[in-house]
C-alpha cells in the first residue's frame, strides 16, 4: 500500500520513480503460470518496457475476479488483458493493444449453428461454462444473469478450469476471446485433443472491440500514466504484441478473435 501511495502524488521529474503493481491472472497464452513463473505475452510487453526505461513492474499472481476487484478498489496499478468497457473507463486509462472479440467455443461439430446471444439463450439443452470475474461488455454480463436464472450456467476461474468442465462433459460450450481458451488447451496436454475440433461461433450482439492494458486513475499519478502510455503505445506499434501472437496461435484462432491494431 505504501507503493499505491507513492503513485498518487506528484510527477517524478524522469517517470516511474516507484515500482508498478501488477496483479496477473492465468490468461492462455497472453498471460502464462506455472508454478512461480510469469511468462506470456503481456507480461513480455511489460519486461520489454522495463529493460528500455526506469519504469519497473510487480507481478503477483490472484484469480481473475480477485484482478478485477484490486483494481477497483485501487489496490493495483495496471490490469491487464483487458477488453475496452464503459466501466473499466470510469476506473482507469486504456492503452489498446489488439482487437478481440468473444465467441462462442465448442468442440460439437455436429451440433446446429448458435448465431447469436437469442439463439444461444433458446438453445436450453446447451450448458455453458464462463470464467469468473470476465467481462465482455453490457451484453455479456447480462447474458451471465439470464443464463444463471436459467440453471444453465457455471463458473470457473480461469481458462484451464473451463477446458477441464468441458472435456468432463458437464458443460457444452463457452464464451471468451479464442486466443485464451486455445492458449489454456495448448498449455496442457491432457485437452490438447481440443485444438483441432475448436468451433468458433461469432455472436451478432458480440462486436470486435479493444484488448489491451488499463493504468489506474486512483493509483498512478499523472506524470508516471504519461509515461506508461507513451512507452506501451511504442510497444504496440512495433507490432511485436501481433508477431508475438502470430507465433503462439493457430491460424484460425487469431482470424476468429483477434486482428492487428
Amino acid at each position: 500500500m505504501a507503493i499505491l501511495a507513492a503513485g498518487t502524488g506528484a510527477p517524478a521529474a524522469a517517470g516511474c520513480e516507484q515500482p508498478f503493481l501488477v496483479p496477473v491472472a492465468p490468461t492462455g497464452l497472453s498471460v502464462s503460470i506455472s508454478g512461480e513463473s510469469i511468462s506470456g505475452i503481456y507480461p513480455d510487453l511489460l519486461r520489454s518496457v522495463s529493460a528500455k526505461s526506469p519504469c519497473k513492474f510487480i507481478f503477483s499472481v490472484v484469480p481473475r475476479a480477485r484482478q478485477e476487484a484490486m483494481f477497483e478498489a485501487g489496490k493495483s496499478h495496471l490490469l491487464m488483458p483487458a477488453l475496452r468497457t464503459p466501466r473499466r473507463d470510469q476506473l482507469g486509462y486504456f492503452v489498446p493493444v489488439i482487437g478481440t472479440r468473444a465467441t462462442l467455443l465448442s468442440v460439437d461439430g455436429k451440433r446446429a449453428p448458435v448465431r447469436s446471444v437469442r439463439d444461444l439463450l433458446a438453445r436450453k439443452e446447451l450448458r455453458v461454462v464462463l470464467v469468473r470475474g470476465f467481462d465482455y461488455g453490457d451484453v455479456y454480463l447480462d447474458l451471465i444473469d439470464q443464463l444463471s436464472a436459467q440453471g444453465r450456467l457455471l463458473l470457473e476461474k480461469d481458462g484451464a478450469a473451463v477446458a477441464r468442465v468441458l472435456d468432463a462433459g458437464f458443460a457444452d460450450v463457452t464464451l471468451m476471446a479464442p486466443t485464451v481458451f486455445a492458449g489454456a488447451i495448448l498449455e496442457d496436454k491432457r485437452f490438447t485433443w481440443m485444438m483441432p475440433r475448436l468451433r468458433i461461433e461469432p455472436l451478432e450482439e458480440l462486436p470486435w472491440g479493444e484488448s489491451g492494458i488499463y493504468i489506474s486513475r486512483q493509483t498512478v499519478s499523472a506524470g508516471d500514466r504519461a509515461v506508461l502510455q507513451d512507452l506501451f503505445a511504442a510497444a504496440v506499434k512495433s507490432g511485436a504484441v501481433y508477431e508475438s501472437l502470430k507465433r503462439y496461435y493457430p491460424a484460425a484462432v487469431l482470424a476468429g478473435g483477434v486482428r492487428p491494431r
